[in-house]
Protein backbone atom coordinates (compact mmCIF):
# COMPACT_ATOMS: atom_id res chain seq x y z
CA UNK A 1 0.00 0.00 0.00
CA UNK A 2 1.44 3.47 -0.65
CA UNK A 3 2.58 5.63 2.26
CA UNK A 4 2.29 9.63 2.17
CA UNK A 5 4.96 12.12 1.32
CA UNK A 6 5.85 14.43 3.68
CA UNK A 7 3.15 17.49 3.90
CA UNK A 8 3.63 20.22 6.51
CA UNK A 9 1.48 18.04 9.03
CA UNK A 10 4.59 15.95 9.37
CA UNK A 11 6.86 17.11 11.54
CA UNK A 12 10.43 15.04 12.39
CA UNK A 13 11.92 14.25 15.70
CA UNK A 14 13.39 17.13 17.53
CA UNK A 15 17.11 17.54 17.66
CA UNK A 16 19.54 20.36 18.67
CA UNK A 17 20.90 20.89 15.24
CA UNK A 18 17.71 20.72 12.98
CA UNK A 19 16.92 24.46 13.55
CA UNK A 20 14.91 26.55 11.14
CA UNK A 21 17.06 28.44 8.95
CA UNK A 22 16.95 30.17 5.87
CA UNK A 23 17.69 26.69 3.88
CA UNK A 24 14.24 25.10 5.27
CA UNK A 25 11.90 26.44 2.96
CA UNK A 26 13.94 25.05 -0.10
CA UNK A 27 14.57 21.72 1.88
CA UNK A 28 11.92 20.25 3.25
CA UNK A 29 10.77 17.93 1.46
CA UNK A 30 10.11 16.61 -1.91
CA UNK A 31 7.22 17.83 -4.14
CA UNK A 32 4.08 17.56 -4.23
CA UNK A 33 2.48 13.85 -5.32
CA UNK A 34 5.51 12.62 -4.52
CA UNK A 35 5.28 9.33 -2.39
CA UNK A 36 6.41 5.54 -1.48
CA UNK A 37 4.74 2.87 -3.45
CA UNK A 38 4.42 -0.35 -2.64
CA UNK A 39 7.04 -1.11 -5.96
CA UNK A 40 9.56 1.33 -4.01
CA UNK A 41 9.39 0.02 -0.52
CA UNK A 42 9.47 -3.84 -2.28
CA UNK A 43 12.95 -2.61 -4.20
CA UNK A 44 14.02 -1.03 -0.68
CA UNK A 45 13.34 -4.11 0.57
CA UNK A 46 15.55 -5.87 -1.26
CA UNK A 47 18.21 -3.64 -0.80
CA UNK A 48 18.45 -4.08 2.84
CA UNK A 49 17.93 -8.09 2.49
CA UNK A 50 20.22 -8.42 0.49
CA UNK A 51 23.90 -8.35 2.31
CA UNK A 52 22.15 -10.52 5.71
CA UNK A 53 21.43 -12.84 2.55
CA UNK A 54 24.55 -12.90 0.90
CA UNK A 55 25.99 -13.13 4.91
CA UNK A 56 24.13 -16.03 6.03
CA UNK A 57 22.76 -18.06 3.00
CA UNK A 58 26.21 -19.86 2.71
CA UNK A 59 26.83 -20.85 6.19
CA UNK A 60 25.59 -24.31 5.72
CA UNK A 61 28.31 -24.52 2.92
CA UNK A 62 30.73 -23.92 4.98
CA UNK A 63 31.92 -27.61 5.67
CA UNK A 64 31.52 -28.38 1.76
CA UNK A 65 33.85 -25.12 0.98
CA UNK A 66 36.81 -26.26 3.21
CA UNK A 67 37.13 -29.61 1.27
CA UNK A 68 36.58 -28.43 -2.42
CA UNK A 69 39.18 -25.51 -1.48
CA UNK A 70 41.49 -27.52 0.89
CA UNK A 71 41.85 -25.30 3.78
CA UNK A 72 41.05 -24.88 7.45
CA UNK A 73 38.04 -23.86 8.98
CA UNK A 74 39.36 -20.65 9.69
CA UNK A 75 40.20 -19.50 6.21
CA UNK A 76 36.78 -20.12 5.33
CA UNK A 77 35.72 -18.24 8.25
CA UNK A 78 37.45 -15.27 6.74
CA UNK A 79 35.28 -15.31 4.13
CA UNK A 80 32.20 -14.59 6.30
CA UNK A 81 34.51 -11.74 8.45
CA UNK A 82 35.54 -10.08 5.62
CA UNK A 83 31.98 -9.24 4.18
CA UNK A 84 30.88 -7.68 7.61
CA UNK A 85 33.64 -5.92 7.84
CA UNK A 86 32.67 -4.34 3.89
CA UNK A 87 29.64 -3.85 4.83
CA UNK A 88 30.55 -1.93 8.36
CA UNK A 89 33.01 0.30 5.76
CA UNK A 90 30.84 0.83 3.02
CA UNK A 91 27.82 2.04 5.05
CA UNK A 92 30.29 4.26 6.06
CA UNK A 93 31.55 5.50 2.29
CA UNK A 94 28.11 5.55 0.43
CA UNK A 95 26.23 7.16 3.33
CA UNK A 96 28.04 10.48 3.14
CA UNK A 97 28.37 10.05 -1.01
CA UNK A 98 24.36 9.78 -0.87
CA UNK A 99 24.57 12.78 1.24
CA UNK A 100 26.91 14.80 -1.28
CA UNK A 101 26.11 13.41 -4.80
CA UNK A 102 22.54 12.47 -4.28
CA UNK A 103 21.19 8.72 -3.95
CA UNK A 104 21.12 7.24 -7.28
CA UNK A 105 24.52 7.69 -8.28
CA UNK A 106 26.48 5.57 -4.92
CA UNK A 107 23.40 3.74 -5.40
CA UNK A 108 24.02 2.06 -8.48
CA UNK A 109 27.84 2.08 -8.22
CA UNK A 110 27.46 0.09 -4.90
CA UNK A 111 24.95 -2.23 -6.73
CA UNK A 112 27.08 -2.77 -9.80
CA UNK A 113 30.24 -3.25 -7.39
CA UNK A 114 28.39 -6.39 -5.97
CA UNK A 115 27.79 -8.09 -8.90
CA UNK A 116 31.07 -7.90 -10.06
CA UNK A 117 32.52 -9.11 -6.59
CA UNK A 118 29.49 -11.76 -6.54
CA UNK A 119 31.26 -13.41 -9.95
CA UNK A 120 34.29 -13.25 -8.62
CA UNK A 121 33.30 -15.53 -5.21
CA UNK A 122 31.70 -17.82 -7.46
CA UNK A 123 34.59 -18.54 -9.52
CA UNK A 124 37.38 -18.02 -6.81
CA UNK A 125 40.05 -20.22 -7.55
CA UNK A 126 41.33 -20.21 -3.66
CA UNK A 127 40.33 -19.14 -0.40
CA UNK A 128 42.12 -15.78 -0.58
CA UNK A 129 40.47 -14.84 -3.63
CA UNK A 130 37.40 -15.94 -2.37
CA UNK A 131 38.54 -13.63 0.89
CA UNK A 132 38.86 -10.36 -1.15
CA UNK A 133 36.04 -10.96 -3.31
CA UNK A 134 33.73 -11.28 -0.31
CA UNK A 135 35.07 -8.17 0.84
CA UNK A 136 34.44 -6.10 -2.01
CA UNK A 137 30.70 -7.75 -2.04
CA UNK A 138 30.16 -6.33 1.63
CA UNK A 139 31.29 -3.29 0.55
CA UNK A 140 28.98 -2.67 -2.38
CA UNK A 141 25.96 -4.40 -0.82
CA UNK A 142 26.00 -1.79 2.21
CA UNK A 143 25.06 0.84 -0.39
CA UNK A 144 21.57 -0.40 -0.90
CA UNK A 145 20.80 -0.73 3.26
CA UNK A 146 22.22 2.73 3.74
CA UNK A 147 20.78 4.34 1.04
CA UNK A 148 17.64 2.69 1.55
CA UNK A 149 17.05 3.87 4.39
CA UNK A 150 17.80 7.40 3.63
CA UNK A 151 15.59 7.67 0.67
CA UNK A 152 12.71 7.08 2.90
CA UNK A 153 13.70 9.74 5.19
CA UNK A 154 13.78 11.86 2.20
CA UNK A 155 10.23 11.13 1.61
CA UNK A 156 8.64 10.72 4.70
CA UNK A 157 8.62 11.73 8.31
CA UNK A 158 6.93 11.22 11.58
CA UNK A 159 4.30 8.50 11.20
CA UNK A 160 4.15 7.81 7.73
CA UNK A 161 8.01 7.01 7.80
CA UNK A 162 7.89 4.64 10.62
CA UNK A 163 4.83 2.61 8.91
CA UNK A 164 7.33 2.67 5.70
CA UNK A 165 10.13 1.85 7.53
CA UNK A 166 8.08 -0.92 9.59
CA UNK A 167 7.13 -2.47 6.09
CA UNK A 168 10.32 -2.68 4.10
CA UNK A 169 11.90 -4.46 7.63
CA UNK A 170 9.68 -7.19 7.13
CA UNK A 171 12.07 -7.99 3.98
CA UNK A 172 15.15 -6.65 5.48
CA UNK A 173 14.60 -8.19 9.13
CA UNK A 174 13.44 -11.14 8.20
CA UNK A 175 16.29 -11.88 5.53
CA UNK A 176 19.02 -13.13 8.28
CA UNK A 177 16.12 -15.20 10.30
CA UNK A 178 15.09 -17.51 7.28
CA UNK A 179 19.15 -17.37 5.17
CA UNK A 180 20.42 -19.84 6.81
CA UNK A 181 17.45 -22.19 6.80
CA UNK A 182 17.10 -21.68 3.00
CA UNK A 183 20.83 -21.97 2.47
CA UNK A 184 20.72 -25.72 4.36
CA UNK A 185 18.08 -26.45 1.79
CA UNK A 186 19.83 -25.62 -1.14
CA UNK A 187 23.52 -26.88 -0.32
CA UNK A 188 23.15 -30.05 -1.16
CA UNK A 189 21.80 -30.22 -4.37
CA UNK A 190 23.46 -26.57 -5.86
CA UNK A 191 27.01 -26.84 -3.94
CA UNK A 192 28.47 -23.56 -2.59
CA UNK A 193 29.52 -21.93 -5.93
CA UNK A 194 25.88 -22.62 -6.80
CA UNK A 195 24.26 -20.70 -3.17
CA UNK A 196 27.08 -18.01 -4.37
CA UNK A 197 25.70 -17.70 -7.34
CA UNK A 198 22.00 -17.33 -6.19
CA UNK A 199 23.93 -14.43 -4.09
CA UNK A 200 25.11 -12.51 -7.83
CA UNK A 201 21.23 -13.16 -9.77
CA UNK A 202 19.76 -11.17 -6.76
CA UNK A 203 22.32 -8.67 -7.30
CA UNK A 204 21.38 -8.47 -10.92
CA UNK A 205 17.92 -8.16 -9.91
CA UNK A 206 18.31 -5.63 -7.33
CA UNK A 207 20.39 -3.29 -10.46
CA UNK A 208 17.52 -3.63 -12.67
CA UNK A 209 14.86 -2.35 -9.76
CA UNK A 210 16.88 0.07 -9.18
CA UNK A 211 16.75 1.74 -12.56
CA UNK A 212 12.95 0.65 -13.18
CA UNK A 213 11.79 1.71 -9.86
CA UNK A 214 13.83 4.07 -7.70
CA UNK A 215 13.82 7.71 -9.03
CA UNK A 216 16.61 10.30 -7.04
CA UNK A 217 14.40 11.55 -3.74
CA UNK A 218 17.26 13.97 -2.83
CA UNK A 219 17.64 16.62 -5.39
CA UNK A 220 20.67 19.32 -5.78
CA UNK A 221 18.46 21.97 -5.14
CA UNK A 222 18.17 20.02 -1.51
CA UNK A 223 21.46 19.38 -1.20
CA UNK A 224 23.07 22.46 -1.84
CA UNK A 225 20.17 24.19 0.52
CA UNK A 226 20.65 21.24 3.65
CA UNK A 227 25.15 21.80 2.87
CA UNK A 228 24.04 25.98 3.58
CA UNK A 229 22.63 24.94 6.77
CA UNK A 230 24.88 22.49 7.82
CA UNK A 231 27.56 25.16 7.34
CA UNK A 232 25.10 27.97 9.18
CA UNK A 233 24.55 26.02 12.23
CA UNK A 234 27.98 25.94 13.42
CA UNK A 235 29.09 21.97 12.90
CA UNK A 236 27.78 20.45 10.25
CA UNK A 237 27.82 16.52 12.49
CA UNK A 238 26.38 18.18 15.33
CA UNK A 239 22.84 16.05 14.86
CA UNK A 240 24.77 12.86 14.95
CA UNK A 241 25.78 14.16 18.16
CA UNK A 242 22.45 15.10 19.50
CA UNK A 243 20.86 12.46 22.85
CA UNK A 244 18.24 11.69 20.28
CA UNK A 245 19.68 10.70 17.62
CA UNK A 246 22.00 8.71 19.87
CA UNK A 247 19.74 7.23 21.98
CA UNK A 248 17.60 5.83 19.06
CA UNK A 249 20.52 4.55 17.53
CA UNK A 250 21.62 2.64 19.96
CA UNK A 251 18.32 1.52 20.87
CA UNK A 252 17.92 -0.11 17.24
CA UNK A 253 21.70 -1.70 16.94
CA UNK A 254 21.18 -3.78 20.49
CA UNK A 255 17.96 -4.69 19.59
CA UNK A 256 19.61 -6.07 16.51
CA UNK A 257 22.17 -7.58 18.44
CA UNK A 258 19.30 -9.17 20.19
CA UNK A 259 17.61 -11.35 17.37
CA UNK A 260 21.36 -11.95 16.03
CA UNK A 261 22.69 -13.74 19.23
CA UNK A 262 19.86 -15.56 18.74
CA UNK A 263 20.53 -16.83 15.30
CA UNK A 264 23.88 -17.50 16.00
CA UNK A 265 22.69 -19.95 18.77
CA UNK A 266 19.74 -20.92 17.42
CA UNK A 267 20.84 -24.53 15.48
CA UNK A 268 23.08 -25.46 19.12
CA UNK A 269 19.86 -24.20 21.24
CA UNK A 270 17.24 -26.02 19.02
CA UNK A 271 19.25 -28.82 17.83
CA UNK A 272 21.53 -30.38 20.48
CA UNK A 273 20.00 -28.99 23.84
CA UNK A 274 16.07 -29.11 22.86
CA UNK A 275 16.77 -32.57 20.63
CA UNK A 276 14.87 -31.11 17.68
CA UNK A 277 15.58 -32.81 14.02
CA UNK A 278 17.15 -30.27 10.96
CA UNK A 279 13.55 -30.29 9.65
CA UNK A 280 11.62 -29.58 13.24
CA UNK A 281 14.24 -26.93 14.00
CA UNK A 282 13.71 -25.00 10.47
CA UNK A 283 9.60 -25.20 11.22
CA UNK A 284 10.68 -23.48 14.93
CA UNK A 285 12.90 -20.95 13.16
CA UNK A 286 10.40 -20.58 10.65
CA UNK A 287 7.80 -19.42 13.26
CA UNK A 288 9.84 -16.96 14.78
CA UNK A 289 10.48 -15.01 11.71
CA UNK A 290 6.73 -15.67 10.90
CA UNK A 291 6.01 -13.93 14.28
CA UNK A 292 8.61 -10.91 13.18
CA UNK A 293 7.21 -10.38 9.78
CA UNK A 294 3.53 -10.49 11.10
CA UNK A 295 4.55 -8.00 14.00
CA UNK A 296 6.14 -5.47 11.69
CA UNK A 297 2.97 -5.54 9.44
CA UNK A 298 1.32 -4.73 12.80
CA UNK A 299 3.84 -2.24 13.19
CA UNK A 300 3.56 -0.53 9.89
CA UNK A 301 -0.44 -0.34 10.64
CA UNK A 302 -0.34 1.10 14.29
CA UNK A 303 1.88 3.80 12.78
CA UNK A 304 -0.30 5.35 11.17
CA UNK A 305 -2.30 6.26 14.29
CA UNK A 306 -0.51 5.89 17.67
CA UNK A 307 2.78 7.78 18.89
CA UNK A 308 6.20 6.23 17.06
CA UNK A 309 8.26 6.54 19.91
CA UNK A 310 5.30 4.15 22.05
CA UNK A 311 4.95 1.67 19.63
CA UNK A 312 9.01 1.31 20.05
CA UNK A 313 8.61 1.40 24.01
CA UNK A 314 6.19 -1.72 23.87
CA UNK A 315 8.69 -3.32 21.67
CA UNK A 316 11.81 -2.91 23.73
CA UNK A 317 9.73 -3.86 26.82
CA UNK A 318 8.59 -6.55 25.47
CA UNK A 319 11.45 -7.64 24.31
CA UNK A 320 13.30 -7.07 27.53
CA UNK A 321 10.66 -8.68 29.45
CA UNK A 322 11.09 -12.11 27.00
CA UNK A 323 14.56 -12.09 27.54
CA UNK A 324 14.83 -11.81 30.96
CA UNK A 325 11.72 -14.65 31.48
CA UNK A 326 14.48 -16.13 29.56
CA UNK A 327 17.41 -15.77 31.75
CA UNK A 328 15.04 -16.77 34.93
CA UNK A 329 13.80 -20.05 33.06
CA UNK A 330 17.93 -20.97 32.80
CA UNK A 331 18.67 -20.02 35.91
CA UNK A 332 15.96 -22.41 37.28
CA UNK A 333 16.81 -24.94 35.48
CA UNK A 334 13.30 -25.13 33.49
CA UNK A 335 13.27 -27.75 30.81
CA UNK A 336 14.91 -26.67 27.62
CA UNK A 337 11.74 -27.08 25.71
CA UNK A 338 10.24 -24.11 27.14
CA UNK A 339 12.44 -21.75 26.01
CA UNK A 340 11.17 -21.99 23.08
CA UNK A 341 8.39 -19.42 24.58
CA UNK A 342 10.45 -16.73 25.81
CA UNK A 343 12.28 -16.82 22.15
CA UNK A 344 9.64 -16.32 20.33
CA UNK A 345 8.09 -13.59 21.97
CA UNK A 346 11.50 -11.87 22.04
CA UNK A 347 12.43 -12.22 18.51
CA UNK A 348 8.59 -11.08 17.07
CA UNK A 349 8.41 -7.79 19.39
CA UNK A 350 11.56 -6.55 17.71
CA UNK A 351 8.80 -5.99 14.57
CA UNK A 352 7.80 -3.12 17.01
CA UNK A 353 11.46 -1.92 17.56
CA UNK A 354 13.49 -1.98 13.92
CA UNK A 355 11.25 0.51 11.98
CA UNK A 356 10.13 3.07 14.86
CA UNK A 357 13.44 3.49 15.52
CA UNK A 358 14.99 4.20 12.01
CA UNK A 359 12.08 6.78 11.88
CA UNK A 360 13.05 8.37 15.20
CA UNK A 361 16.85 8.04 14.72
CA UNK A 362 17.02 8.83 10.65
CA UNK A 363 13.93 12.01 11.79
CA UNK A 364 16.57 13.82 14.30
CA UNK A 365 19.14 14.29 10.99
CA UNK A 366 17.08 15.68 8.62
CA UNK A 367 20.30 17.65 6.82
CA UNK A 368 21.91 14.53 7.02
CA UNK A 369 20.18 11.77 6.74
CA UNK A 370 22.63 9.61 4.57
CA UNK A 371 25.26 9.86 7.08
CA UNK A 372 23.22 9.30 10.25
CA UNK A 373 21.82 6.16 8.12
CA UNK A 374 25.73 4.87 7.77
CA UNK A 375 26.22 5.59 11.49
CA UNK A 376 23.35 3.61 12.47
CA UNK A 377 24.43 0.81 9.84
CA UNK A 378 27.49 0.55 10.90
CA UNK A 379 26.80 0.33 14.84
CA UNK A 380 24.29 -2.29 13.59
CA UNK A 381 26.67 -4.52 12.02
CA UNK A 382 29.68 -3.79 14.45
CA UNK A 383 27.25 -5.01 17.64
CA UNK A 384 26.57 -8.32 15.57
CA UNK A 385 29.89 -9.24 14.90
CA UNK A 386 30.62 -8.68 18.35
CA UNK A 387 27.95 -10.75 20.27
CA UNK A 388 28.01 -13.45 18.01
CA UNK A 389 31.00 -15.09 19.40
CA UNK A 390 30.07 -14.41 22.67
CA UNK A 391 26.51 -16.97 22.89
CA UNK A 392 29.16 -19.64 22.45
CA UNK A 393 31.18 -19.34 25.36
CA UNK A 394 29.03 -21.44 27.83
CA UNK A 395 29.21 -24.46 25.91
CA UNK A 396 26.53 -26.87 26.37
CA UNK A 397 24.88 -24.02 28.27
CA UNK A 398 21.91 -21.47 27.52
CA UNK A 399 23.42 -19.03 29.81
CA UNK A 400 25.72 -17.13 27.54
CA UNK A 401 22.63 -16.49 25.26
CA UNK A 402 20.11 -15.63 28.03
CA UNK A 403 22.75 -12.55 29.24
CA UNK A 404 23.43 -11.46 26.21
CA UNK A 405 19.84 -11.39 25.24
CA UNK A 406 19.31 -9.74 28.32
CA UNK A 407 22.25 -7.41 28.31
CA UNK A 408 21.58 -5.81 24.78
CA UNK A 409 17.83 -5.78 25.47
CA UNK A 410 18.49 -3.72 28.64
CA UNK A 411 21.23 -1.34 27.21
CA UNK A 412 18.49 -1.16 24.08
CA UNK A 413 15.65 0.21 26.57
CA UNK A 414 18.57 2.25 28.56
CA UNK A 415 19.17 4.42 25.44
CA UNK A 416 15.43 4.99 24.48
CA UNK A 417 15.10 6.31 27.69
CA UNK A 418 18.46 8.31 27.40
CA UNK A 419 16.96 9.57 23.99
CA UNK A 420 13.81 10.57 25.89
CA UNK A 421 15.11 12.85 28.41
CA UNK A 422 14.34 16.09 26.68
CA UNK A 423 12.30 19.78 27.11
CA UNK A 424 8.38 18.87 27.72
CA UNK A 425 7.48 21.96 25.90
CA UNK A 426 5.01 21.20 23.81
CA UNK A 427 7.46 21.70 20.45
CA UNK A 428 9.32 19.41 21.31
CA UNK A 429 6.38 16.95 22.48
CA UNK A 430 5.11 17.41 18.92
CA UNK A 431 7.96 16.49 17.41
CA UNK A 432 8.60 13.42 19.11
CA UNK A 433 6.18 11.16 16.77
Amino acid sequence: MPVAPRTSDDVRPTTEAAPAGPGRAASAGPSAGEGITAALLGVLGLLSAIAPLATDLYLPAFPQMTADLGVGATSIQLTLTAFLLGVTAGQLVFGPLSDRFGRIPPLLAGAALMVVAGVATVLAPTAGVLVAARLLQGLGGAAGMVIGRAIISDLAVGKAAASAFSLMMIVGGVAPVVAPVLGGVLVDPLGWRGILAIVVALSVIMVVAIVAVVRESYPAERRLADRAERLASGSPLRALRSRTFVGYTASFSFAFAVMMAYISASPFLYQDMMGLGEATYGLAFGLNALGLMVVSGVSARLAATHEVRRLLTIGIGTTLGATLALALMVAVGTPTGWLALPLFVAVSSLGLVFGNATALALGAVPLAAGVGSAVMGALQFGLAALVTPLVSLGGASAVPLALVMLTCAATAMLALVLAGRRSSSPATAARAG
